[in-house]
């Protein structure tokens, strides 16, 4: 090989590999500054609620085409709606909301819950809405969804509320099963690089497994969403980072714009949610 061909290719490939390795960099710090800005959780938190907090009880519009779309439940609901509307379904649907605290729980029945409920919790949720109080708008909507970080008493129930909801064709329900991430470490993920970043699986302990269960076996496949299920393929762990390394969820429990944008992709993709 000639002496200046061999000079002239040692060159360009020290420029591929400086370029290459300013690449990494620049991609490392991006991931790096998305971890910084998701980590206030006050500005997360606040994307959470917010869009579910505009379409609180809002009427349906008898003279809007769209579909009616009621979604029912706690911030695991406001999670969901995001992960909705991140996707476009309101271009198809009207969108109303109902929360419910998830220190009350989701019951519908003749049964008093009363002492299932924290005593300390007891005020706040004898003013607060429920699924019976929500019946009528129910009963407006096509399509309902229930999503919450759910009490084991609660799924136990569940075969008792959905009988109570007594939904008629052509509606339809679905229910989203919990989701945790496990608990976060923001400042060792500021350390990893992004292979690291992507191949990390957090574990996950708790209630998830057993309340799951319960959910797939009370439930209906067409009515149940197992949202932990889709996005963790494991009952153990579960990633923490998209394909395109942003963070799922900033506090293990709630997800952020990224991360409802791509969860949302997953369920309208792979659940039962893909009929809407």
């Amino acid at each position: 090989m000639p002496q200046s061909l061999y000079r002239w290719l040692k060159s360009l490939c020290c420029l591929l590999l400086f370029a290459t390795g300013q690449a990494a960099y620049a991609a490392d710090a991006a991931v790096r500054a998305h971890i910084l800005a998701v980590s206030d959780t006050v500005k997360s938190g606040k994307y959470v609620r917010q869009r579910f907090s505009t379409q609180l009880e809002q009427p349906f519009n008898p003279d809007d085409a769209r579909k009616k779309l009621l979604i029912i439940g706690d911030s695991h609901a406001q999670d969901l709606t995001n992960a909705l509307w991140e996707n476009g379904v309101q271009q198809r649907y009207q969108f109303s909301t109902r929360r419910i605290p998830a220190i009350c729980g989701l019951y519908l029945g003749t049964e008093n819950i009363k002492a299932l409920i924290d005593q300390k919790h007891r005020a706040i949720c004898a003013e607060a809405d429920t699924l019976h109080n929500a019946l009528p708008q129910i009963r407006q909507a096509d399509v309902v969804i229930i999503a919450a970080n759910w009490k084991l008493w609660s799924v136990q129930r569940l075969q008792t509320t959905v009988q109570n909801l007594a939904m008629q064709a052509p509606q339809q329900l679905f229910v989203v099963g919990r989701k945790n991430f496990g608990k976060l470490r923001l400042r060792q993920y500021l350390r990893l690089s992004a292979t690291e970043l992507r191949q990390l699986r957090n574990p996950v302990r708790g209630a998830q497994q057993a309340i799951n269960q319960i959910m797939q076996q009370t439930l209906a496949r067409d009515v149940f969403v197992d949202i932990q299920g889709l996005l963790c393929q494991s009952a153990d762990d579960c990633p923490l980072f998209t394909p395109e390394l942003r963070l799922i969820s900033f506090d293990g429990g709630h997800l952020t714009q990224d991360g409802a944008r791509y969860v949302g992709g997953v369920l309208l993709r792979h659940s039962p949610l893909d009929r809407l």
